[in-house]
């Protein structure tokens, strides 16, 4: 047999790869090694006081970076309580043309007065007012009030 022949089943040491989880370590600690002498070439820079906290720096393995503290909660602000919502119904009703232009009046002094109001307004601010009377100024004031033929009006023939 020839000296220079391989006996079967041996493998130069060289060859042989190395298993899965030294390699990682050993890339691992290439890179700090890579790191610390970064650290250290910037720490000649530096100055004496700093070059001290940058080598204990070097020496320690890197840490998982420190989870940031989730920011605190603004105190409540005090909101002003919701009215609950109210139905509204929609009616139709006939009135007499002089009423209804003091309608208009009523809408032209309340806007002299810096506050415009709609029509529908005005009409709950006096119910409101009908509201607040007693049993006799409340018919009193129905009183005055002539009442009239319900329904829609009848209109002009052609129209």
């Amino acid at each position: 047999m020839n000296d220079t022949a391989k006996t079967p089943g041996t493998a130069p040491v060289a060859d042989v790869p190395k298993p899965r989880a030294q390699r990682k370590t050993a890339t691992a600690q290439a890179v700090a090694e890579t790191v610390a002498q970064k650290v250290v070439v910037k720490a000649k820079r530096a100055p004496a006081a700093t070059q001290k906290a940058s080598l204990q720096k070097a020496a320690q393995p890197a840490a998982a970076p420190a989870p940031v503290p989730a920011p605190a909660k603004a105190d409540k602000v005090d909101k002003p309580e919701k009215h609950e919502k109210v139905k509204l119904v929609r009616d139709s009703f006939t009135i007499p043309a002089p009423e209804y232009e003091v309608l208009g009046t009523l809408k032209q002094r309340a806007l002299k007065g810096a506050h415009p109001a709609k029509k529908s307004e005005l009409l709950r601010a006096g119910i409101r007012l009908l509201a607040s009377l007693d049993d006799a100024a409340l018919l009193a004031a129905l009183q005055a009030v002539p009442s009239i033929k319900t329904g829609r009006p009848k209109g002009k023939k052609g129209d």
